[in-house]
């Protein structure tokens, strides 16, 4: 798979991975062992970041969108997304709460269905 495909599957930011891991091509083997036993570069890279958006926003427990409309665009390391916590700004604060409410819809919605159907 192409080393953008493993970053991903690896939650790393690909441009952060070491010139080796970005210009090869990892087979399912490799990707599962870099899960299984990760290198140093990559339990580093996890821990410390800095993290894709998915991550980012998973932390902060928001949308990838709400990153965008808080207007957060680089990726972002581990002790700036600590930072962030600690004081949130507005637009945090206003987009935890809507993305808390959009999982409560979507659980609602999905408890519905279930009960339709059972």
């Amino acid at each position: 798979m192409k080393p953008s495909t493993a970053a991903l599957k690896l939650d790393v930011y690909l441009p952060a991975t070491p010139p080796e891991f970005q210009e090869s091509v990892i087979s399912r083997e490799e990707l599962d062992e870099l899960q299984r036993n990760p290198p140093q570069w990559l339990a580093d890279l996890r821990r410390d970041g800095p993290h894709p958006r998915n991550v980012v926003a998973g932390r902060l427990r928001i949308s990838n969108s709400g990153l965008a409309r808080g207007g957060v665009t680089e990726p972002l390391t581990s002790v700036q997304i600590a930072d962030l916590m600690a004081d949130p700004p507005e637009w945090l604060i206003r987009e935890r709460a809507t993305h808390a409410e959009v999982l409560r819809e979507e659980r609602r919605l999905r408890e519905l269905r279930e009960d339709g159907n059972g």
